[in-house]
């Protein structure tokens, strides 16, 4: 068999992984370090000493990249997200009124 002259991604259909991050983490870290940078500028604007907010700022930052990484390790790729959708589920429905199984088809189940 001939070799091909480049290689065939075998990661298909598998999550973004970088650092041990995964799939939407990614995005959480880059947005928060985004944020994180605006408080510097804001922090610097306003004539806080620059070593009180360089402290701060990586205090913060550690925080956030401890947080979204332990995230990502619970959770996984798309596990916070069902855990999000989930917690939106009602536990029960309750009706009050037959009015809603009346208008059913006997049959098929389908509003008249």
């Amino acid at each position: 068999m001939q070799e091909l002259p480049y290689k065939i991604n075998k990661g298909v259909n598998r999550p973004v992984e970088f650092r041990g991050l995964k799939a939407q983490y990614i995005y959480y870290l880059a947005l928060g370090l985004a944020v994180l940078l605006i408080l510097f500028c804001v922090l610097y604007i306003c004539g806080t000493p620059v070593y009180l907010s360089l402290f701060t700022l990586l205090a913060l930052g550690g925080g956030l990249f401890v947080s979204v990484s332990r995230l990502s390790r619970r959770y996984g790729a798309y596990g916070l997200m069902k855990r999000y959708a989930a917690r939106r589920l009602p536990y029960a429905i309750r009706c009050t009124s037959l009015r809603t199984f009346r208008s059913l088809s006997p049959k098929t189940g389908v509003k008249r």
